[in-house]
């Protein structure tokens, strides 16, 4: 028989998920209050998505390293050199705009490979393979770069992380296009929710009662809505945010709808046991390090793009930025456990912290400290849930 579960069961049901979602919601109601409601100004959500779009386009790769059981390190490098050659062809060579973003991903394929195959056939854990590729490529970003930094780009490519599709459907001081967008993106998610909870029906698996079901659903839409209305009385729909809507959920279908995200998950959960059940390890985790590379030359293209430019430091300590967000969102440092929509919850997490005590003139050196701290008590969080769920 089909059962309910109420607020206490639902929030207690998987501790790691609803602290992330309860975190978040504590963290900008705080910052809210501290900057006198200028954290979420139309202007500062719409920066706030324009200057953390690329930490949270290396999360989502970086989560499906984890949950294989691996590290990345050289994303950061990664990100400098796939911009660097971006810049080198279209401002040195004057080149098209579209050869340059090609470069990059290219660039990313071959590096992804590079360290897939050095993990997945010869066997050298990802650790110590990334942090030789953290060296090589940073390296190989002066190199190309000859030291000095290259800018600007052409207004094409500024466009791919500094434009914004507006007008499109008009508005009186608002974009009508970006609140139609989101209002779609509810209603999909609004019968995806509908289909999951009747498949659970189905299937005799327990459920949210169904007041709280519908209670959650128009929670979800009124902090949807709430965030199209921002964006549409700033600047319109970013077109990095859409990259990002993409990316999130390409991968979040990858990883629990296909054959080689559960492998990913059973790779990280216990590797003896996918190895006894034929799972193919090496290309499994050949595939990790591939996607990665892919992901970091995409975030490259992504910040080479809103620097306007590329710089010989770029993405310098990016890699440990997309490691905390992945940990806060509950990624577990064991492998096995994690999702994509928690890695991009930790990193909007970091993302709301920076920017709040940025805006409320924090010195870094204080912001680092906060960071750390919150990064160590969400791994606390998750070893506490474990030997809780092990004491059962």
């Amino acid at each position: 028989m089909t059962g309910t579960a109420n607020i206490r069961e639902l929030l207690t049901r998987n501790m790691r998920t609803s602290g992330i979602y309860i975190a978040f919601v504590a963290i900008v109601a705080l910052f809210f209050f501290l900057t006198g409601g200028t954290s979420l100004s139309p202007q500062n959500v719409t920066n706030l998505v324009l200057q953390y779009s690329y930490i949270l386009i290396l999360a989502i790769g970086m989560v499906m390293v984890i949950i294989a059981g691996h590290i990345d390190l050289s994303v950061g490098s990664v990100v400098a050199v796939t911009g660097a050659i971006s810049a080198v062809l279209v401002i040195k060579h004057d080149m098209p705009w579209w050869v340059g973003v090609l470069a990059a991903l290219g660039t990313g394929v071959l590096i992804g490979a590079w360290q897939g195959f050095w993990v997945a056939f010869v066997g050298i854990p990802a650790f110590i393979t990334t942090l030789a590729g953290m060296l090589l490529f940073r390296g190989l970003t002066l190199l190309v770069l000859g030291n000095i930094s290259l800018s600007p780009f052409p207004p094409q490519y500024q466009k791919i992380a500094s434009g914004f599709q507006n007008g499109l459907l008009g508005g009186n001081g608002y974009d009508v296009f970006t609140l139609v967008v989101f209002a779609v993106a509810v209603a999909a998610y609004f019968f995806s929710a509908w289909r999951t909870r009747s498949s659970r029906i189905a299937y005799e698996q327990p459920v949210e009662a169904f007041p709280l079901f519908i209670v959650k659903l128009v929670v979800v839409a009124a902090v949807v809505m709430w965030f199209a209305w921002q964006l549409a009385n700033a600047r319109g729909l970013p077109n990095v945010l859409i990259i990002l809507a993409i990316l999130v959920i390409a991968y979040s279908l990858v990883t629990q709808r296909t054959v080689f995200g559960r492998h990913v998950y059973a790779v990280g959960g216990n590797l003896a046991a996918a190895m006894l059940s034929g799972v193919k390890v090496r290309w499994v985790n050949f595939g990790v390090m591939l996607n990665m590379g892919i992901l970091a030359s995409v975030a490259g293209i992504v910040y080479s793009s809103r620097s306007n430019g590329a710089q010989p430091a770029a993405g310098n300590m990016f890699e440990l930025d997309a490691i905390a967000a992945c940990f806060i969102g509950g990624a577990a440092v064991t492998g096995g456990v994690g999702r994509v929509t928690g890695a991009i919850v930790g990193g909007l997490i970091m993302a709301v912290m920076s920017n709040g005590m940025q805006l409320m003139g924090v010195d870094q050196s204080v912001q680092s400290v906060v960071k750390g701290l919150v990064l160590l008590l969400a791994v606390a969080f998750d070893v506490y849930n474990k030997r809780r769920a092990g004491a059962r």
